[in-house]
């Protein structure tokens, strides 16, 4: 069987650290199977910081200071920002404006990942994406 790989967009990463029922049983299961490689972008982190300054996400400061660690006991897998992929996020041909997101779509393509998200606006441009 193939492994499966998957990326956590940032609420679904935020869903999953708070164990919010808004993550669907089924990405739930999918993401603890043995054979699936779960990752999470710089992109994320650096989107939850700039929330948690500006007021809008509250009690993540632990998990900014400790995500490596965190990371490597909870098996996440992280993902760097590299030029191509700043490149490829640039050239999407969407009106989908958010960088985070196009960020998120691009290293998704890359990895040969399915993009864990619920967002519809992602899901009307780009169909490698997982919610059930």
């Amino acid at each position: 069987m193939r492994s499966s790989r998957l990326l956590l967009d940032t609420h679904a990463l935020l869903f999953w650290l708070a164990d919010d029922p808004a993550l669907p049983r089924g990405v739930r299961e999918k993401l603890a199977a043995p054979d699936t490689e779960v990752l999470v972008s710089a992109a994320s982190l650096w989107e939850i910081a700039i929330k948690t300054r500006r007021g809008r996400l509250t009690g993540l400061e632990d998990y900014l200071a400790h995500h490596a660690e965190l990371h490597r006991e909870w098996g996440l897998v992280p993902v760097t920002m590299g030029l191509e992929d700043a490149v490829v996020a640039g050239r999407l041909r969407t009106e989908h404006t958010d960088p985070f997101d196009r960020m998120l779509v691009a290293q998704a393509m890359r990895l040969d990942a399915l993009l864990v998200t619920r967002d519809a606006a992602i899901r009307s441009f780009w169909k490698g994406t997982y919610w059930e």
